[in-house]
């Protein structure tokens, strides 16, 4: 398989990965998933993925952009996962412009980041002293220094996540997570993880949004269509 197919996930063993991880290799991508624990490497290559041992929190933009060199895309889907809010910085914001500075060195156009559908607007309404202000500023930031990039950036802001099976379909929603103009209500918030990685799959097969935000949660439009 050409080098010009290869992708490489960042967090490879997340959820999201690695349910993304087949569905890109099977549209003859060849995807290199980024783990930090060697013991996880036998899970990934089952799902058709080769898994490279590196640790994010510790690599260097270098180190990152050696890895990177060639390569199609690169997809940042890790997080810290609401651990001491000095990891979350650690992982959802500085590693993760390590990442991005290491695909401009690579020369790794194509950036696709998962982010959350209210990323841009939670930091503005959220006390300092709640819990989850650690995590919505680290992706508000990570998500604006990728802005001002020149990648060839996506970035994807699914809802509420769950276990759910994907339908391949979704409901756009606006910047602040609303719908036509309104809060979701009960479960329309909700995205099923497996959504969020069909949704990776389409941007990087069909270099669909680029430059764009797209924020989503299941729904009734097919992706292709909606995105």
């Amino acid at each position: 398989m050409s080098e010009a197919n290869r992708v490489v996930i960042i967090g490879g063993h997340g959820k999201v990965a690695l349910l993304a991880a087949p569905k890109l290799a099977s549209h003859g991508l060849s995807v290199e998933s980024v783990i930090r624990n060697p013991e996880h490497s036998e899970e990934i290559s089952a799902l058709g993925a080769t898994p490279v041992v590196l640790d994010i929190e510790q690599a260097d933009v270098d180190s990152l952009a050696q890895h990177f060199a060639g390569a199609k895309a690169v997809v940042f889907s890790a997080g810290a996962g609401g651990g001491s809010p000095e990891r979350t910085l650690a992982v959802d914001y500085e590693a993760a412009v390590r990442t991005m500075k290491a695909a401009e060195q690579a020369g790794v156009k194509r950036f696709v980041m998962v982010s959350y559908a209210r990323a841009s607007v939670d930091v503005d309404s959220l006390e300092k002293d709640n819990s989850f202000y650690t995590y919505a500023k680290a992706k508000h930031d990570a998500d604006a220094f990728l802005r001002a990039t020149d990648l060839d950036y996506t970035i994807l802001g699914p809802g509420l996540l769950t276990l759910d099976q994907s339908t391949a379909r979704v409901t756009l929603a606006d910047e602040v997570g609303n719908i036509q103009g309104r809060a979701p209500e009960n479960d329309e918030g909700n995205t099923a993880r497996e959504t969020v990685a069909d949704v990776v799959t389409h941007v990087v097969a069909k270099d669909a949004a680029i430059k764009q935000t797209v924020n989503f949660y299941d729904g009734q439009t097919p992706i292709t269509e909606a995105i």
